[in-house]
């Protein structure tokens, strides 16, 4: 791609036919315990007395559509088997050990796929919302792996679950950037949430409270990794995961109190209201159009490509968000498959969930195309992507624009 359609495609805010944007690794790390629902109710029934509200989030515990969430440690964790629940800096001495080590290993994936040496990544981009060190954890990572000290790093804050398409977003802008400078660009990419030590702070809250608290239900440990490509400097036989087509970025208004992750001495208390699923369906159907207008492959004569023929990797917030856009968007349980698995598996690892998804899509066999991956986060924040496996676009069946 030329310099001047890199300019083109901002100032329009269009994408070019050919961003010769690829995902040419990627990689996924769990650690290795698998806690089913009786775990949060083993925990509640050894700290704290019964109460109205305890009972209530317990039973919705017990029908999230989750059969296990992954976990740095088994329920008998001393982390959150103490008599108090532990304060931030225990938890920040957790995530710089537990959370760099899935982080490492995660990386170490994405590069072994694509082929390359930690000495040729031009960048590094990074989010967590369960860590605010500083220096940030993507900063013992790099050192971990090797990378030069002369690489750019981003660390994104306060993106939480959005995060995944977040830093991928932001790495291809990076990578333009270097493509207008006639450069090559190699961007690590890296999400990592440890979430589950947070269940002592969040049963806390229930208990002090009284307050319908369902995060406590949804959340687990996670790390995933990209590495983005420009495509300059490289060789020939490189296959890439997905093409990048384009993305979009919006703000829902006045949702700031509907979904969130507040720092509180005990680490971070999740804010998530009643709303979010409703508010999140509604917002994929103009955001999806809005995007598919700004790709002319996919937006002819006043029409854009049906939803349905996109297979969807979609962050699996919470059973509702995915039944909600499958039945706003007019898909089955097939297009969202990846969804399914990833969150009745493993449950929602916030912002490395939705590389996790792309991860696990592209291992379920031939499926569509194209894919459309989407994600909520605080904000609320939707972020959309289209993504292309191999070959272009031919002969989507369109539909009429509303």
């Amino acid at each position: 791609m030329s310099p001047s359609a890199v300019h083109n495609s901002t100032a329009n805010d269009h994408f070019e036919n050919d961003l010769s944007l690829s995902i040419v690794g990627l990689g996924v790390e769990y650690p290795p315990f698998r806690v089913g629902p009786e775990a949060l109710e083993t925990l509640a029934n050894r700290f704290y007395p019964k109460s109205t509200a305890l009972t209530k989030v317990l039973s919705i515990n017990r029908y999230t559509g989750i059969d296990t969430r992954a976990t740095i440690g088994d329920v008998d964790h001393p982390l959150v088997n103490q008599i108090d629940a532990p304060s931030i800096a225990a938890l920040n001495d957790t995530f710089l050990h537990e959370g760099v080590k899935l982080s490492v290993n995660a990386c170490k994936k994405a590069i072994k796929e694509w082929g390359g040496s930690p000495d040729e990544i031009t960048h590094i981009v990074s989010t967590t919302c369960t860590n605010s060190a500083n220096p940030g954890f993507d900063h013992f990572v790099m050192k971990h792996l090797g990378v030069k000290s002369s690489v750019e790093k981003i660390l994104l804050h306060g993106v939480g679950c959005s995060g995944g398409l977040a830093a991928i977003r932001t790495a291809a802008n990076l990578a333009l950037g270097s493509t207008f400078r006639r450069k090559p660009a190699r961007v690590l990419v890296l999400a990592c949430e440890i979430s589950s030590v947070l269940v002592r702070s969040e049963l806390d809250s229930i208990d002090k409270d009284q307050s319908t608290r369902v995060g406590v239900c949804l959340f687990s440990d996670c790390a995933s990794s990209v590495i983005l490509s420009n495509g300059i400097g490289e060789g020939d036989g490189l296959e890439p995961v997905y093409e990048l087509l384009g993305w979009k970025h919006e703000v829902l208004e006045d949702t700031e109190k509907d979904l969130g992750f507040d720092v509180d001495p005990l680490g971070w208390k999740v804010v998530l209201s009643p709303r979010v699923p409703t508010l999140a369906s509604a917002a994929v159907a103009p955001a999806f159009q809005n995007m598919l207008k700004s790709l002319p492959e996919f937006f002819r004569g006043g029409k854009v490509a049906a939803a349905a023929e996109f297979d969807w990797a979609l962050h699996p917030g919470g059973s509702l968000i995915i039944t909600g856009v499958e039945q706003a968007m007019n898909l089955t349980p097939d297009h969202l498959r990846a969804s399914y698995e990833i969150y009745t598996q493993f449950g929602n690892s916030s912002s490395a969930t939705i590389i996790a998804v792309m991860d696990k899509l592209r291992n379920m066999g031939e499926g569509r195309e194209n894919v459309v991956a989407c994600a909520f986060g605080p904000g609320i924040v939707l972020e959309m992507m289209v993504l292309r496996r191999k070959s272009v676009l031919e002969g989507l069946p369109l539909e009429d624009l509303d």
